[in-house]
């Protein structure tokens, strides 16, 4: 299947990459142009504007984004929409607030231009492994691109999940789980280190046993070995935690709904803490974002680069 790809950063590059390992034909842009001499080595057809991008589609045309959520969604949306016929589609798979994709789908209806929400999961591991899919928009257009679904995904890991918005709300409200799941480990080892045992326990193998038929095993634990195999102590790391905004959106829908969520709404508030002292259980939070997301951290003066 043909696919214009709009963002090649840790996410857009791999997709991109492992779209084209499926077999499908990729035009991709960047505003950078090393991004996107890069993808062209990988096989896709480069293109140097968004006008240049669209012409070198077929209709009906199909552009998946992979941007920062917010504006400059908005301002890509805004652009590409003038170039787009009746019947094209554009899949945007940031982070972006449900809501904004209800008033998205409903202007480029009116333009005849179909919109579908992609909430997508998996980091800087998709590539060898697969993304988790949450589809929201008309059902008819998830099934128009469903092959590129089936190629970006592992097996049975995509999903329609309603109209407009609802593709980036399950997305939301994974991510709050995560903030909890998260914080949970992040505290559970700064108890560790400030008990007796510290000493006489190695993090990395504990970090392995638990994942060893434990009821708490999981992804996120295997990347926490991973880290505490690099560095045992986290001592490179700032404890300083970023927040991207799901959190918030899911803490401020349970309010909204009245819907009681106390450990998302903690673990988001934990966060806003770790910007004014530190604690190793925020190390911990810091380490697993890098290892799942490639996410900048802080880290420690004395560290050597």
């Amino acid at each position: 299947m043909q696919v214009g790809f709009v963002g090649l950063g840790r996410m857009g590059m791999n997709m991109a990459t492992r779209l084209l390992r499926g077999g499908h034909e990729v035009v991709a842009y960047n505003r950078t142009r090393e991004k996107v001499s890069r993808i062209e080595r990988r096989g896709a057809v480069g293109a140097a504007s968004l006008d240049q991008l669209v012409e070198k589609l077929d209709a009906p045309r199909v552009i998946w984004m992979m941007l920062p959520a917010g504006a400059p969604v908005d301002e890509h949306i805004e652009a590409v929409s003038r170039m787009l016929n009746h019947g094209d589609i554009i899949v945007e798979g940031a982070n972006s607030y449900y809501k904004d994709d209800i008033r998205r789908g409903e202007m480029l209806k009116s333009l005849g231009i179909n919109y579908i929400d992609a909430g997508v999961s998996g980091g800087i591991w998709g590539l060898e492994n697969g993304y988790c899919l949450m589809i929201g928009g008309e059902k008819r257009v998830y099934e128009t691109i469903e092959p590129l679904l089936k190629t970006l995904a592992p097996e049975e890991g995509y999903m329609y999940c309603g109209p407009h918005g609802a593709g980036h709300f399950v997305k939301m409200v994974h991510n709050g789980i995560e903030y909890a799941m998260m914080e949970a480990y992040g505290e559970g080892f700064n108890v560790i280190t400030s008990s007796p045992y510290n000493s006489s326990l190695s993090l990395e193998r504990l970090s392995h046993l638990w994942n060893r038929g434990s009821v708490i095993r999981s992804w996120l634990l295997e990347l926490l070995e991973s880290s505490f195999k690099k560095d045992p102590s986290l001592e490179t790391l700032e404890p300083y935690v970023e927040d991207s905004g799901e959190g918030r959106w899911t803490v401020q829908q349970a309010i909204e709904t009245g819907t009681p969520a106390p450990v998302i709404a903690l673990s988001l508030f934990q966060r806003f803490e770790s910007r004014m002292k530190g604690s190793f259980s925020n190390k911990v939070l810091a380490a697993l974002r890098r290892e799942f997301g490639g996410h900048e951290i802080m880290k420690t003066k004395n560290e050597k680069s």
